[in-house]
Parts: C-alpha cells; structure tokens; sequence
C-alpha cells in the first residue's frame, strides 16, 4: 500500500491563499483529502496555516502539482510517498 501525501505550508494567508487555491482548483482531480489547521479563530485567526492532502494521480502529475505550489510566494510544498511492506 503506497500512499501520497502533500504538505503544504503557508505564510501570510490573507496574500497567498488565493493563487494557492487558483492551483489547488486547478489540479483538484488528484486531491483525495484535503486537511486545512490554523491557529486562532473569529477575530483572532492567524497568518500561516498547514494544508495536508492525499494526493492520486500518477507520480509525475503530483510532482508538478508540488513544483507549482513551490513557485508561490509564501508557500512551501513538500510531497512525501509512504508505503508499508506487507506483513506476512
């Protein structure tokens, strides 16, 4: 069992969030899940967010999505690939 997931850091939310989304609508075929946590709530909402999504698609699709994210400022990507040797 293989599974791909993205990590995606984001600073200054209010500036970056939207061309992050443009990229994350843009490509939303390979998102499974998609898990957004920031800090504070109501009038207290902070600036940087973590955004976890599990991703489909073929491995050089994921990469590409991964290489756009990178190119935005304030953002940061990492894709991590994590699989299991199946017990015996």
């Amino acid at each position: 069992m293989k599974r791909s997931v993205l990590l995606i850091l984001v600073d200054k939310r209010k500036e970056s969030a939207v061309n992050m989304q443009k990229t994350l609508t843009a490509w939303g075929c390979l998102i499974k899940t998609r898990l957004g946590l920031h800090d504070g709530v109501m009038d207290n909402c902070s600036q940087s967010g973590l955004i976890m999504c599990e991703l489909a698609g073929t491995e050089e699709n994921r990469q590409e999505l991964t290489r756009k994210l990178n190119l935005l400022k304030g953002v940061k990507a990492e894709l991590v690939e994590m699989s299991l040797d199946p017990i015996e």
